[in-house]
């Protein structure tokens, strides 16, 4: 049987996904992890894993656009409406819903794909709140966040919201040399500040976790903006993503007669795949449960804010932090520095809510730690 065009772009996608669910089980990769261990216990390490693989996800994704093969302009992150208060507050809500859930979008999926039921209502409360605040009830909410406080950047003359573009305008260079010149310094920083850890470079798995997962989702922009690239067939231009991806799969499951597949949803299946195969293999396979009602009242908090947080973000800690800071989007930088503030603040709330002092206490604790005193 001959597949459509779409469906090529989105096998290519689930076979992706599938080497990027297996990497990512394997090496534990998990960005609120990497948060919770500089918070917690001041390590560095797999922060510095997350650096390198956004490092080597830039410089595969510029160099594609530097080469003309693909125009990450055609891409959500760079469009010309820049929604300012939604990269924020939806980061804030996104990285505080990820903190109390445990885990990511892409993380998720991965204890999905090992057995983790806990997981599985994340992301079933998760996707239906993101499928919601697309199409649903708290699309109305969305709107009216980011309608007021939108900025159109063509009435300012800006053909996008990339960084190159305002550096451009700011030192009068050309927009290319800008992208190259913030291309090194970005990954540059990035692969410095990675690799000034023996621990990193001397490990495979951590090698294997960084380049592997920058390099799919390089991957990911060629294979939609070069195999993609039909004059009467094309497909949008996209990275990897797992919040709205996540609500789309859901209805797509339950549409099936009446809905097309696309490179998103095939994405979020061959992530889920990957680490089955790969948990099965190893024998890592493991059923897991709610401990009791309020680990499960979490996880179904933290899918709401996960889900409403990531659609008003426009992505994850994948979709944004690694896919869209690839595209030097402005937007992905506050909503990545956003996501980061919220998880950083929770993970230092809970730990003082262990004083059993009260939330107010834990609160003070909170700002005091993370707001420096001044002299």
């Amino acid at each position: 049987m001959e597949l459509e065009h779409y469906q090529k772009i989105a096998l290519y996608g689930f076979l992706g996904a599938t080497l990027f669910g297996a990497i990512a089980n394997r090496t534990h990769f998990c960005t609120m992890g990497a948060v919770s261990d500089w918070i917690n216990m001041g390590s560095l390490t797999r922060l510095r894993i997350w650096f390198l693989a956004m490092a080597v996800a830039l410089v595969s994704a510029q160099s594609l656009q530097l080469l003309g093969l693909v125009d990450l302009h055609q891409s959500i992150y760079l469009n010309t409406n820049f929604t300012w208060l939604g990269y924020i507050l939806g980061g804030l809500i996104f990285g505080i819903g990820m903190t109390i859930g445990s885990g990511c979008g892409q993380r998720t999926l991965i204890r999905v794909g090992s057995g983790n039921l806990k997981s599985l209502v994340l992301l079933l409360v998760l996707g239906l709140t993101a499928y919601m605040t697309l199409r649903g009830i708290l699309a109305l909410l969305r709107l009216e966040i980011n309608g007021p406080t939108t900025t159109d950047l063509e009435l300012l003359d800006y053909t996008s919201q990339g960084m190159p573009e305002f550096l451009s305008h700011w030192v009068g260079i050309d927009p290319t040399v800008a992208g190259v010149l913030l291309t090194i310094l970005i990954a540059g920083g990035a692969l410095l500040f990675a690799l000034n850890d023996q621990r990193l470079w001397s490990n495979f798995d951590n090698l294997l976790a960084s380049i592997g997962i920058g390099l799919i989702i390089g991957g990911a922009w060629y294979v939609t903006g070069v195999l993609g690239y039909d004059d009467f067939d094309p497909v949008p231009v996209e990275g990897v993503s797992f919040i709205s991806p996540a609500g789309n799969t859901i209805s797509y499951l339950m549409n099936y007669t009446g809905v097309t597949i696309n490179f998103g949803i095939a994405v979020v299946l061959g992530t889920i795949f990957g680490s089955f195969v790969y948990s099965i293999v190893t024998g890592t396979f493991r059923i897991e449960s709610f401990n009791d009602r309020s680990d499960l009242v979490k996880h179904l908090w933290g899918g709401v804010m996960m889900g409403f947080g990531g659609v008003m973000s426009l992505g994850c800690t994948i979709g944004q932090g690694i896919t869209g800071m690839s595209t030097l989007a402005l937007g992905s930088l506050l909503a990545l520095i956003s996501i980061i503030a919220g998880c950083a603040f929770t993970l230092k709330f809970q730990y003082y809510l262990f004083d059993e002092k009260g939330w107010l206490h834990a609160l003070k604790s909170t700002m005091k730690d993370l707001i420096p005193a001044r002299r």
